[in-house]
């Protein structure tokens, strides 16, 4: 059973503005790379769906988590049907992501009140995510169905719309400028933020360095967005 309500999901997704994504095999690595985050400052994190008995991973990870570090939001990500949501939710999965738009994800989580992020990349699926009832929907792959000129766009007619931008999202802070810019409300960073070399060298205090770097670059630069005045 999820230990968030997808109230407070929803609100620490707006109050932090990053959601690292990862996925590894190893366990004790996992657990490291999700402390490392935590401390830099993550209260809100995605473990994808990845690998060969990545959701037997994720109920130890989520153990872990529950046991550990609290007030941290574990998910589960690389959703694609209501079944392996349903398997999520039952290892106790406080929202759920998908690349992809499908109805059965929606009855699942709403059923149980559990956030879930669709994955979307034109305004026809994003109307029909909300339709659904999805509070945000993530823009995959961001940078090539349109970039920050799409999330721009789509904001002109569709104002409610809250986008987490995935794909194209770098630690660069002309690059979270633009997505911020264009009316992001956060982002979701995986191998750009927890690198190849950081995993091959278990190099974590860099980790959490960098989380902590990231996180402090969002909130400056929300702070400087003026917000729309309709």
């Amino acid at each position: 059973m999820a230990q968030f309500t997808r109230l407070e999901v929803t609100h620490q997704i707006y109050e932090t503005g990053l959601i690292p994504i990862f996925y590894h095999p190893d366990l004790e690595i996992a657990k490291n790379i999700v402390k490392a985050c935590y401390d830099g400052g993550v209260r809100v994190m995605e473990y994808t769906n990845r690998g060969d008995f990545a959701h037997a991973l994720y109920a130890e990870l989520n153990r872990y988590v529950i046991r550990s570090l609290p007030g941290m939001i574990f998910g589960a990500g690389t959703i694609l049907d209501g079944a392996t949501a349903a398997l999520y939710l039952q290892k106790g999965a406080n929202f759920i992501v998908s690349p992809v738009l499908k109805d059965d994800i929606a009855v699942i989580c709403n059923r149980r009140k559990v956030a879930w992020i669709p994955g979307c990349g034109s305004v026809t699926e994003i109307s029909h995510a909300e339709e659904l009832g999805a509070e945000f929907v993530k823009i995959f792959p961001a940078q090539s169905v349109g970039g920050p000129d799409f999330i721009k766009a789509v904001k002109g007619p569709m104002p409610w719309t809250s986008f987490i931008i995935t794909g194209g999202v770098t630690t660069d802070e002309d690059n979270l400028r633009q997505w911020f810019k264009a009316g992001a409300c956060c982002v979701g960073m995986g191998s750009h933020l927890i690198t190849k070399e950081i995993i091959r060298t278990k190099n974590y205090d860099l980790l959490q360095e960098k989380t902590a770097q990231v996180i402090s670059l969002i909130k400056k630069i929300k702070s400087n967005i003026k917000p729309a005045v309709s």
